[in-house]
């Protein structure tokens, strides 16, 4: 099966937010190449809750039954790739992905990741990294849609209000002189 790619270039991928308490987990890119949060792309007559489940599998081993669903983003949260990483031998052509957000919490602080159920494992090391903190910790380029995301499900991580936004937060998040929309400081 192939991943879909809509008629503007955008990938149809899914995101996932792992939460375990008040933390977040972080996977190292095979190789050290950054951390980031499990996604993939969603596939031909696949919907995204689906692919939820299966990208949960094949990047860290963990089962529908070990997580529970507790929300998602509204819409799709789009980001363009940089130039360089647009690989225009490919047809279609991809400029970007739109992403659904999921926030899963880990039903048992048992749980255990497992990286290889495929033949090319997305992450050889993984954390819990506090809310915010992916948002500094992801590629440049990812880091606007990290942020969209984690303010939009912030309400349903945290009912009684999200933390305080870092002290990092404006100048990581600040992108062409425009700041992205915030979450509330508590």
């Amino acid at each position: 099966m192939s991943d879909l790619i809509d008629s503007d270039g955008f990938r149809s991928n899914v995101g996932i937010v792992l939460m375990h308490r008040e933390q977040v987990f972080l996977g190292r890119r095979t190789g050290g190449r950054g951390w980031q949060f499990p996604q993939g792309g969603v596939r031909a007559g696949e919907a995204p809750e689906q692919a939820l489940y299966r990208e949960l599998d094949e990047e860290i081993g963990l089962g529908q039954s070990q997580v529970e669903l507790i929300g998602h983003t509204g819409g799709w949260l789009r980001y363009r790739l940089p130039s360089r990483y647009i690989r225009r031998n490919q047809h279609p052509v991809c400029i970007g992905q739109k992403q659904r957000w999921f926030l899963l919490r880990l039903k048992s602080a048992e749980a255990q990741f497992d990286f290889g159920r495929t033949a090319e494992p997305e992450f050889d090391q993984w954390r819990w990294a506090p809310y915010w903190e992916p948002v500094r910790e992801v590629i440049y380029f990812k880091r606007p849609v990290y942020a969209r995301a984690l303010e939009e499900l912030s309400s349903l991580a945290f009912p009684q209000g999200p933390p305080a936004l870092p002290p990092w937060w404006d100048k990581v998040t600040a992108r062409g002189g425009h700041r992205l929309a915030s979450a509330p400081a508590h």
